[in-house]
């Protein structure tokens, strides 16, 4: 067999710096569109958890199935 090495020389200590800084940057762009993500869905979690208690206290229980309420 015959492995042909590539032509891959190390990178400089100004290279590196700058791998290094992307990824961070690239982290934090992540980072940033999670927090949104996650703070969409708490938001929409609390609106509807805020609209069950609404409906519970109400006594307005027209979205569970017909029946006496009672379990088998």
């Amino acid at each position: 067999m015959n492995y042909q090495t590539g032509d891959k020389r190390p990178l400089t200590k100004e290279e590196r710096a700058a791998k290094k800084e992307q990824s961070r940057k690239d982290a934090e762009t992540v980072l940033a569109a999670r927090k949104k993500v996650d703070d969409a869905f708490r938001a929409n979690f609390e609106r509807l958890k805020a609209e069950r208690l609404a409906r519970e206290a109400a006594g307005n229980h027209s979205d569970h199935p017909v029946g006496n309420g009672s379990t088998p």
